[in-house]
């Protein structure tokens, strides 16, 4: 263990040095698990997948096969090799450097506030405006709702991980109670009154639903090494990264399967949409409950909604500690947004920052044009966009500490180097490809000759769209660069050596 401690601490600021002696040691394998599953598995994600219809199926097993399980088996070995508080920061920074290390964990960080306040909000908003209080869209009843969902995630990320942690850990119970309930009364809905005549045909994959489904299932399976990020408060990280990565990638396989098969078989493509088309299903299903369909329904969309607040408040939890010791480290504005607080071992500085904008991008988000599963699936489009754009950095940077650092202790190696570096380039490839897509939308399909309305994208302009992705992920990037320029007085002022950082002279 103190190999590990050495490797990820040896060219740290004073500051990153002095916020770890506030952390506080409170994850166990169990907590570990449930966090990355209340964070990854996404109920938000069901509709928007299932809306290709059958052949969402198809593509869903066939990356399962392709990109998921290499994907965690490469993060299962390089989580539990390399620990320490900031996780996808300290490999990226140890690969490539601090300013790769400033982009990558400003791409991976805001990607959650984005979510929060531009889709999940708008997701619980429409889920509550049908099912539990009605007020209109644009309302001040609807900014009122989007505003707590936000700010409820916001302040679950600011208490202490050691009660915090409970609040993603009910979320993930809630969730699979949730989706357990679905499943079994569609069970009991198609013994009654049948399933959709789906054959076998119906499922055969065409090119255009891989190109449109790719960049919406890898954001659907990324995620599983951010519990890293506060690997400096868990009890035991090299042991347990690893078979908590493995476990929940496990799980959310199983979780994206059946439900999605369940939504296929209850609903017609043609009424699955993003924001609402898991809960039309429900909804649909829950018929057989008679009289008390109604109250089933309700509660259906509580447990919902209880799932879905405490999925922001895991992405706000492990987001806002990488964030906060790249700011710590002098890669974020430095000192102010790198401390934690003494008492709670908490961020509190990111998590307001991160509150703020969400709040920002829901409002803006509400300003553009059209419905609301449009507007869910622009900002969905935003967040995959910066998202995936994280894991370019990301994945070469695991393959890189593979092949330079190779005596490092791995508790977990998965497999020789030739299939570990194969398994990082097919899976930086699908990246590479998604990422693509939902930046220009539309693109790939002129390429190959398949007719596209370029008029609009995402139920928006064209013009609208192109200018909120690239605006937004040229705005972090600059901010990314502009904020490892500040923190440069921090850098300077560390007493450590600077053998970790890469010979390429970029580690500054």
């Amino acid at each position: 263990m103190a190999e590990v401690k050495q490797l990820t601490a040896r060219n740290d600021t004073d500051m990153a040095k002095d916020q770890t002696k506030v952390l506080q040691r409170t994850l166990n394998r169990f907590d570990i698990v449930f966090l990355i599953v209340s964070a990854v598995v996404g109920l938000e994600m069901l509709g928007s997948v299932s809306a290709e219809g059958p052949q969402t199926f198809t593509w869903l097993v066939f990356l399962i096969i392709v990109f998921l399980i290499p994907y965690s088996l490469i993060f299962a070995e390089t989580g539990s090799a390399f620990v320490g508080e900031g996780g996808v920061y300290l490999w990226t920074r140890r690969a490539f450097g601090r300013p790769a290390a400033a982009i990558a964990s400003a791409l991976t960080w805001i990607t959650q506030p984005v979510w929060v306040g531009g889709s999940m909000s708008f997701l619980n908003a429409e889920a509550a405006r049908n099912h539990l209080v009605h007020f209109s869209e644009g309302s001040a009843g609807d900014y009122l709702f989007k505003l707590t969902f936000i700010w409820v995630t916001v302040l679950a990320a600011i208490l202490s991980l050691a009660k915090a942690k409970w609040i993603p850990t009910a979320g993930a119970f809630f969730k699979i109670a949730f989706l357990c309930l679905f499943m079994g009364t569609a069970i009991v809905y198609a013994a009654r009154h049948g399933v959709q005549p789906l054959s076998f045909g119906d499922f055969s994959p065409t090119l255009s639903g891989f190109i449109t489904l790719t960049p919406l299932l890898l954001f659907a399976f990324l995620g599983f090494e951010s519990g890293s990020s506060a690997s400096g408060e868990m009890h035991n990280a090299q042991h347990d990264v690893s078979v908590s990565v493995l476990r929940s990638a496990t799980m959310a396989g199983i979780f994206y399967l059946l439900p999605v098969a369940t939504i296929l078989l209850v609903l017609p493509p043609s009424d699955i949409d993003g924001v609402s088309g898991l809960l039309n299903a429900v909804d649909t299903v829950f018929s057989v409950y008679g009289p008390a369909a109604r109250p089933m329904m309700i509660l259906a969309v509580v447990m919902f909604t209880l799932a879905n607040i405490g999925q922001g408040a895991a992405w706000m939890i492990m987001s806002d500690r990488m964030q906060a010791m790249a700011a710590a480290d002098g890669s974020f504005f430095g000192g102010f947004f790198g401390k934690f607080h003494p008492k709670l071992g908490t961020p509190v500085h990111v998590n307001l920052l991160s509150g703020i904008v969400s709040t920002a991008f829901m409002l803006a988000a509400m300003e553009l044009t059209g419905s609301s599963a449009d507007l869910f699936n622009v900002v969905l489009g935003v967040a995959v966009t910066t998202y995936l754009f994280s894991y370019l950095l990301v994945i070469p940077a695991a393959a890189k500490l593979r092949l330079t650092v190779p005596d490092v202790e791995r508790p977990f190696r998965a497999g020789p180097n030739w299939l570990f570096v194969l398994m990082c380039v097919v899976t930086t490839t699908f990246v590479a490809l998604g990422s693509w897509v939902s930046i220009f939308p539309g693109t790939l399909e002129a390429l190959v000759g398949m007719p596209h309305d370029f008029s609009q994208a995402q139920g928006v302009s064209y013009a609208s769209f192109e200018a909120l992705t690239l605006g937004t992920l040229g705005f972090i990037i600059v901010v990314a660069l502009v904020g490892y320029w500040r923190g440069a007085p921090l850098r300077r002022a560390r007493t450590s050596s600077a053998n970790d950082e890469p010979t390429t002279g970029n580690g500054m």
